[in-house]
């Protein structure tokens, strides 16, 4: 079965390439949620990125996905600008957070599965030079919750509890193991 990604996200093209998974992006535009509860506007948007590809391409299983960042029950977007990011960091910084991402597989413009994965993710107390520094590299602005775990944003997280490649932007173990019923296997028996 084909296996489509609706999203532009560099950092899940690259992990399901990373693991050898068989895809290929097709992307339209949607209007995203940007409030509600966490785990609600995350699944809402995921199948909303899933659903049009999906109609448009129904024997394929497409793949939608959103992660979030959430502090203190408050989901922290991608920043507007570099004071933003400053002040998501600071707020960050010596907390604990969650990131979640929930997946949206759609079949035929319908649900096939949607499941979430969360991970908690504990930042070191950080210095005001440490906040300003890592923002003035631009990595953290286009980032939910400002920083990329992947990159120079991995310096600021003293410990994670779950899935890594989750806080990356796609919860690959778990992925494999949901597309296996779809005949989607990263090591296809012979």
């Amino acid at each position: 079965m084909d296996l489509i990604l609706a999203s532009q996200s560099p950092r899940r093209r690259a992990l399901l390439q990373q693991f050898g998974l068989a895809f290929r992006v097709e992307v339209l535009p949607v209007q995203e949620v940007q409030s509600g509860p966490p785990l609600e506007t995350a699944r809402i948007n995921a199948v909303a990125k899933a659903q049009p590809v999906s109609a448009r391409n129904p024997q394929a299983l497409v793949l939608g996905a959103d992660t979030i960042v959430v502090l203190d029950g408050r989901i922290l977007g991608k920043p507007a600008d570099a004071q933003e990011a400053a002040d998501m960091l600071r707020a960050l910084s010596g907390k604990e957070h969650e990131v979640t991402t929930v997946v949206a597989l759609l079949r035929n413009g319908q649900e096939a599965k949607v499941f979430s994965e969360t991970t908690k993710v504990r930042f070191r107390q950080l210095s005001e030079a440490e906040v300003v520094g890592y923002v003035a590299t631009g990595e953290p602005l286009d980032k939910a919750g400002a920083y990329g775990i992947q990159g120079l944003g991995g310096l600021l997280v003293q410990s994670i509890e779950g899935c890594y490649y989750n806080v990356v932007g796609l919860p690959v173990p778990r992925l494999v193991e949901e597309l296996r019923p779809f005949g989607i296997e990263v090591f296809p028996s012979r």
